[in-house]
């Protein structure tokens, strides 16, 4: 995805000044203006400090996930996540800082078209590639230009298998050609995600793709777990 090079330096050295916080969801998050050179960018803000302690996650970690989750949709060319960085100095400290998408809240994956829905099979092989434990219906969108979006990645990459998702619309179904070659170059992950995540979680994505790459098509829900998120939107 071409990115505004105005933004990314805004997002690089802008200062970032809040508007208002987003109130669903346990960890802090906040509407951000980021202003840089004359111009002004919204963005969402996730700083670590309001990050909420999980059994199973390490503490500390939900903004560097986030960003390796643009990594990957970027290396790979899924092209499904906003910009995101990380920024060491925020109003509440490091956090991390995605472009806000404009789009309608009210429209998710629970009253997607028919036809809409068919066309989240990138963003469900993206989930089983990064082990997401998080895929509620409101974290995929459509934008103005029906641009499909996907959002809330901190609970990511996980070594073991974590994926809890509400979109088991193509269990058993093969994964198109097209979409299993983007992982072909997962390796190509590797020394970008290096400083956000380690080295057995770096291993665990590309064992996954590897995995994918020979099943070729996509699982049905474990048994043994639940395999939905809650709340579910």
């Amino acid at each position: 995805m071409q990115i505004d090079p105005d933004l990314q330096r805004a997002f690089g050295q802008g200062e970032i000044v809040l508007q208002g916080q987003f109130l669903l969801g346990s960890n802090y998050t906040f509407l951000v203006e980021v202003r840089h050179a004359g111009r002004l960018f919204l963005g969402v803000y996730k700083p670590i400090r309001g990050e909420q302690p999980l059994w199973d996650f390490e503490e500390n970690t939900l903004a560097l996930r986030e960003t390796a989750a643009y990594l990957v949709s970027e290396v790979l060319g899924f092209d499904l996540v906003p910009y995101t960085v990380l920024r060491q100095e925020g109003p509440l400290g490091p956090g991390a800082l995605q472009q806000y998408i404009e789009y309608d809240p009210e429209h998710h994956y629970f009253n997607f078209t028919e036809e809409e829905r068919q066309l989240l099979k990138p963003v469900v092989l993206f989930d089983l590639l990064t082990n997401n434990a998080d895929r509620k219906g409101s974290h995929i969108f459509f934008d103005a230009d029906h641009k499909l979006w996907a959002i809330d990645h901190g609970l990511c990459f996980h070594v073991e298998d974590k994926l809890r998702t509400v979109i088991w619309d193509f269990a058993g179904q093969e994964i198109p050609d097209d979409l299993l070659s983007l992982l072909a170059r997962t390796r190509a992950c590797r020394g970008p995600l290096e400083p956000y995540l380690r080295p057995e979680e770096i291993a665990a994505l590309e064992r996954r793709a590897e995995e994918l790459l020979a099943q070729r098509r996509f699982p049905f829900p474990p048994r043994h777990r639940r395999a939905v998120p809650y709340p579910l939107i």
